[in-house]
């Protein structure tokens, strides 16, 4: 550190710099503990980008399949005041999101844009470094069975899978789950409520039925910390996905 100090290190910089431009830091110690936190937060931005590709790599695809990564705010298509409102909460999420935790459902009929809101919010949260991934029921359930086929416990899966910032799960109740599954979906609220990190889910069901697959706790749960519940109560749209480009 003398050396830094001796060769005048901080003085070229000053020169170096244009005018308009201020160092954040004057002297050798601000200097240091700026290198120290850029250090840290070059970190944390490597162990999130590591996250997303480890559950990636185990799901065997993008956190964001490819038909749903141009869908945004922009090009959602509204035609009716619950459109309208359901695009309102879907910011509002996305702005939540981006600092803190929120929990939110989308309830509705196939073709009503559930997804598209979904995956508009985890496009605008990858674009601000968070992880996202948005995956179905079935597809946790078969690669948590290809992780017991391979001689593992399933533990690393689930363990990834409750560490990205925003998991959405879809298609919840469009089968008829389990016991195996509604106890993988239990422990897969609880650990990410736990520990505050976010759920979505995508549902056809409306929110009693919700309540009797999944039960009283774990909708408890995705009602903390103001939780959202959001219905997209119009008929299908997917007819006029031709006309107007939007992705549902």
């Amino acid at each position: 550190m003398k050396n830094i100090v001796n060769s005048g290190v901080l003085e070229r910089i000053r020169r170096l710099a244009p005018q308009h431009v201020t160092a954040p830091f004057s002297t050798v110690a601000e200097w240091r503990e700026w290198q120290l936190a850029e250090g840290r937060k070059r970190c944390a931005e490597i162990e999130q980008q590591n996250r997303q590709v480890r559950v990636e790599k185990i799901l065997n695809r993008s956190g964001i399949q490819s038909l749903h990564r141009r869908c945004s705010f922009a090009n959602y298509w509204v035609q009716n005041d619950g459109q309208r409102y359901a695009l309102s909460q879907a910011k509002s999420i996305a702005s939540e999101l981006e600092s803190g935790c929120t929990n939110f459902a989308f309830s509705g009929k196939p073709g009503t844009g559930k997804n598209h809101l979904a995956a508009a919010i985890g496009n605008h949260l990858l674009k601000t470094g968070k992880t996202v991934i948005v995956v179905t029921v079935a597809d946790v359930m078969s690669a948590l069975h290809a992780s017991y086929d391979d001689g593992n416990s399933g533990e690393k899966f689930l363990r990834e899978l409750c560490e990205v910032d925003l998991l959405v799960l879809d298609e919840i109740g469009v089968q008829r789950e389990t016991k195996n599954e509604q106890v993988v979906l239990h422990q897969i609220v609880d650990r990410r409520t736990a520990s505050l990190r976010s759920v979505g889910m995508l549902t056809n069901l409306n929110y009693e039925a919700m309540k009797n697959l999944l039960g009283e706790r774990v909708m408890d749960r995705m009602t903390m910390n103001g939780g959202r519940w959001v219905n997209f109560s119009w008929e299908s749209w997917r007819p006029n996905v031709g006309q107007t480009g939007a992705v549902v």
